[in-house]
């Protein structure tokens, strides 16, 4: 076994047992989507690079520290997505979604992410978002909208201990305000922060409230706070959302010390937690919020927009720590056991009907003996177990075991398939 190559750090298979939840997840996450009526998009894995840049930001983690960047053979510079708003929004540029007459334009995406971030639990170098985008509206009932999608899916998918923190990153006054007060409270003892911090402090002071390295420090708890530096508007608008969320029966609270960690953001933004026990140090479930002025950061005309964006692993992290049990349909409808040649011959082209008639079904491929074929169909969860053998052959008729009761009956084997339809109705 010397030769084995074993999977990249950071990355996972997801085997048979656990792709079936991430199929459930997967469907429900479109159902809802359709319900608020998000339509899906699909952007390409790999980007130039230099949309990350001005997306995302020069001075984030994510571009400083985190991406897959490769150059090609033509010598561009391409990455693997980190996340999925900036493709979105070029994509929206580029396909002139902004012309199209129904607006806002909301849009989902489902796939993989990378980022090359030390990996420990609910974190991977591959993992997979699912995300909304709302472009063409400022209107703040699409925030609450938003964020009320997201919560559903949680919340229909079984999770109760979840906490929603809300907080206003304002417009540009209020950030520059918040900014200049921001170098001031931090500049006289930024020596004791660390080197990101340090960085961060003239081009982009508030990421230095989402510090992990230096949270505990004094000068966190003492920062001044956005919602005081906040214009009219900007307030205006942070209380028309938390008056939505109200009035959809949405619980929250308001952290003024929550900042998102991209570039992107202003006005609402928001963090949906897991508060299970046990569930882990990094207790995010989701993040997003609203970015006025990324689409024409990418080259499109002044538009609005808010989205969000979660980890599938991270929920199912959730629903192990809540003891969540998704409703996985593990069965099939029916086994065949054969005995002797012609039997397993016949089975060959019942087995292909019945699967043409809608039904899950299998057959024994490995020349086992009747009790190895029935403990077969037992692990494979079969409601009903069809017998042939070579004396029923003869008699053209096929015994049906139901494996819930053990009732057995005899079935004319010509219209085996059209019975056996009215049997599972």
């Amino acid at each position: 076994m010397s030769n084995q190559i074993n999977i990249p750090r950071g990355t996972q298979d997801i085997l048979p047992g656990q792709t079936e939840k991430w199929q459930l997840i997967e469907a429900k996450a479109r159902e809802l989507c359709e319900r608020y009526q998000y339509r899906e998009l699909r952007t390409p894995i790999f980007e130039h690079t230099d949309l990350f840049k001005r997306s995302v930001g020069d001075t984030t983690d994510i571009v400083q520290k985190e991406m897959y960047t490769f150059t090609d053979r033509g010598n561009r510079s391409l990455t693997l997505r980190p996340e999925g708003t900036a493709a979105a929004v070029r994509s929206f540029v580029e396909n002139k979604m902004f012309g199209s007459p129904n607006q806002p334009v909301k849009l989902y995406y489902m796939g993989p992410m990378f980022r090359y971030e030390r990996p420990q639990a609910g974190r991977f170098r591959q993992f997979v978002q699912f995300g909304v985008e709302a472009m063409g509206s400022a209107d703040p009932a699409i925030d609450a909208e938003v964020i009320s999608l997201a919560m559903s899916l949680y919340k229909e998918l079984g999770l109760k201990k979840l906490k929603l923190v809300v907080n206003s990153l304002g417009d540009k006054e209020s950030r520059k305000a918040h900014r200049d007060a921001l170098v001031s409270h931090f500049q006289p003892r930024i020596e004791e922060f660390c080197g990101d911090c340090q960085n961060r402090l003239e081009k982009n002071p508030m990421r230095i409230l989402d510090c992990k390295a230096d949270r505990d420090h004094e000068l966190m708890k003492s920062a001044p706070s956005i919602i005081d530096y906040l214009t009219d508007d900007s307030a205006q608008y942070f209380n028309k959302v938390t008056k939505y969320l109200t009035d959809l029966g949405i619980e929250f609270e308001v952290d003024a010390n929550l900042v998102r960690g991209l570039d992107y953001y202003n006005h609402t933004a928001f963090e949906i937690m897991s508060d299970a026990e046990g569930f882990g140090a990094i207790t995010t479930l989701c993040g997003g919020g609203r970015y006025n002025g990324l689409v024409e950061e990418i080259g499109g005309p002044e538009t609005p927009g808010i989205g969000f964006a979660l980890s599938i692993e991270r929920l199912l992290a959730a629903l192990d720590a809540e003891g969540v049990e998704l409703p996985v349909n593990e069965g099939i409808d029916c086994y065949l056991v054969a005995l002797g040649e012609e039997a397993k011959d016949y089975t060959v082209g019942l087995l292909h009907n019945l699967r043409m008639a809608g039904f899950s079904a299998e057959r024994d491929y490995q020349d086992r003996k009747i009790k190895a074929q029935f403990k077969a169909a037992d692990r494979m969860n079969a409601r009903y177990v069809a017998v042939l053998g070579e004396d029923e052959l003869k008699e053209k008729k096929i015994n049906l075991k139901s494996m819930a009761d053990g009732e057995q009956i005899q079935l004319p084997l010509e219209s085996f398939i059209e019975k056996f339809k009215d049997i599972c109705k």
